[in-house]
């Protein structure tokens, strides 16, 4: 019996069936050599159970079979003959619970993977309340995710890759931003993915873009992010930019719905064929 794999891939929303295993379909779905492509993509191993999806997805209004479309997939790949059938072309994150995650890959261009350390919960979330109007500090922020208040504020840099792509400037920790990501009106998400980036614009935004965003940011102790790129930024920042990477501060993919935040961090050691591949 062949290995069967549910696997979420993100930017895209893509739910695939796949007898190939999580690195397999890395490699299957590999643009090519680095400097010739761009091609990475974070792979979620989601929870399978007796040939069908191990979860229930969220509701999404009923446009489509979700739940349907992927034990079909799930079916089709199951002994082997067919290696990847494609469940839900996109918008799978909103709609996958994050207890569903069994594990997640960082894939670079080359379709080389690098598990991810098992997720640990961050915090719970204590109260929903965020109404039009209501002007809510950083330390309110605070006290509502549930997360210790930080000795001091600093400008930091997060690059959400789900359910959009874009980096924004904020201050706000990690757990203060996956709340107020997940609960501000107007700008709500279902869900969000997120990580922490060495803290410089460089190569994303000219400098005077950067320094703007950190003035303004700075200036007004009320304002909790500023957005200073949207589009791709996945294939745009390096790995090597995520706070984490090198080892020392804690960091990783951040994972946050309206109930909790969870961090999948990043390991400590790398091989070295990652490193070298692009």
């Amino acid at each position: 019996m062949p290995q069967l794999n549910l696997v979420l891939a993100i930017p895209q929303g893509s739910v695939i069936a796949t007898s190939l295993g999580m690195e397999g379909l890395a490699l299957h779905r590999s643009p090519g050599a680095g400097r010739y492509f761009q091609g990475r993509e974070v792979y979620v191993d989601l929870a399978v159970s007796g040939g069908k999806p191990g979860f229930s997805y969220q509701e999404e209004g009923g446009w489509r079979d979700a739940a349907g479309d992927t034990a079909v997939a799930l079916d089709a790949c199951k002994d082997g003959k067919k290696r990847t059938k494609t469940a839900l072309s996109n918008n799978g994150f909103s709609i996958t619970p994050i207890e569903a995650y069994q594990g997640v890959a960082l894939a670079k261009t080359g379709g080389q993977t690098l598990p991810l350390e098992a997720k640990v919960e961050l915090a719970r979330t204590k109260a929903h309340t965020y109404a039009w109007g209501q002007t809510l500090r950083p330390d309110d922020i605070a006290e509502l995710a549930g997360s210790a208040k930080p000795a001091a504020r600093k400008p930091r840099l997060y690059m959400v890759l789900a359910p959009v792509e874009l980096v924004v400037l904020s201050n706000l920790t990690p757990i203060e931003y996956a709340w107020y990501a997940t609960h501000r009106p107007g700008k709500v998400f279902r869900q969000v993915m997120f990580t922490e980036l060495e803290p410089s614009g460089r190569g994303l935004v000219a400098d005077t873009v950067y320094e703007s965003a950190v003035a303004e940011l700075t200036a007004d102790p009320t304002k909790k992010t500023k957005t200073v790129y949207t589009g791709g930024s996945l294939n745009r920042v390096a790995y090597q930019s995520w706070v984490g990477y090198a080892g020392g501060a804690e960091g990783g993919l951040y994972m946050a719905d309206r109930e909790h935040i969870v961090l999948w961090k990043l390991p400590a050691a790398h091989p070295r064929s990652w490193d070298k591949a692009e």
